[in-house]
C-alpha cells in the first residue's frame, strides 16, 4: 500500500498581474503568493507525514520543481527528486500564454466548459488524452505494492492532474471539480488491486 499525493503548484500570478493560460511552453517561475502556498504545504506534509516521503517526482517547468523543492525541504525525500516528463503542463496550441478573453473568444465558452467538467480538449490544443492516462496508469501501478511503504509526492499541473482521475476507483469522495486548485492536493491510495481516490482539491 502506498499513499500518494498529487499536488498542483503554487500561483504563478499575484493580485493585479494579468492572468494568462501558462501551459507546457511557458516556464514561470512561482509568484510570492505561489510561494506562500508552497510554504503552506510543506507545513501541512511536515505534519501529516512526518517520516518524510519515499520519493518525490515534478516536471521540468520551475513552478513544479519550485514547489516540490520546498516540500521536501521541511520534509525530505528518501529517493529525491525525480523529473518526469510526462508531469509537464499540456500545451495549449495557439491559446498558449494568452488572456482568458481571448481564449474564450477563439474556441467559445462550450469548449472551455466541456474541458473543465469533463477534460474534453479544445480545437487544437496540443493534448492526447489517451496518453496521460496511460502515463498515469503506469506511474500508479509502478508505485503499487503487497507492503506499505512511505508516501510519494507527485507535483504537477492542472492540465495534467485531471487525468489521473480516469484510472483510480472514486469511494466516497466528492470532487466538486476535476480542476485541481494552485497549491491544492489529491490523496489516492495504491494496493495490488487497484488504486483509489480518498480526497481532492485538499488546500492547506
Amino acid at each position: 500500500m502506498t499513499d500518494i499525493y498529487i499536488v498542483r503548484h503554487g500561483n504563478t500570478f499575484d493580485k493585479g498581474n494579468t492572468v494568462t493560460r501558462v501551459g507546457a511552453r511557458t516556464d514561470l517561475p512561482l509568484s510570492s503568493s505561489g510561494q506562500v502556498q508552497a510554504d503552506a504545504l510543506a507545513t501541512h506534509f511536515r505534519d501529516i507525514a512526518p517520516s518524510g516521503f519515499d520519493v518525490a517526482f515534478c516536471s521540468a517547468l520551475r513552478r513544479t520543481r519550485q514547489t516540490a523543492e520546498t516540500i521536501i525541504s521541511a520534509c525530505g525525500s528518501r529517493r529525491g527528486l525525480q523529473e518526469l516528463d510526462f508531469l509537464r503542463e499540456i500545451d495549449y496550441g495557439p491559446d498558449e500564454n494568452q488572456p482568458e478573453d481571448k481564449v474564450i473568444a477563439r474556441i467559445g465558452d462550450a469548449a472551455l466548459k466541456a474541458w473543465d467538467k469533463d477534460a474534453v480538449p479544445p480545437p487544437d490544443w496540443r493534448v492526447v488524452p489517451d496518453d496521460l492516462i496511460a502515463e498515469w496508469a503506469s506511474l500508479l501501478n509502478t508505485l503499487s505494492g503487497p507492503n506499505s511503504f512511505p508516501p510519494v509526492l507527485i507535483v504537477t499541473s492542472n492540465g495534467i492532474a485531471r487525468f489521473v482521475l480516469d484510472v483510480v476507483i472514486r469511494v466516497q469522495c466528492e470532487l466538486g471539480s476535476i480542476k485541481l486548485k494552485t497549491g491544492a492536493y489529491g490523496l489516492i491510495r495504491t494496493e495490488p488491486d487497484g488504486a483509489t481516490l480518498l480526497d481532492w482539491n485538499v488546500r492547506p
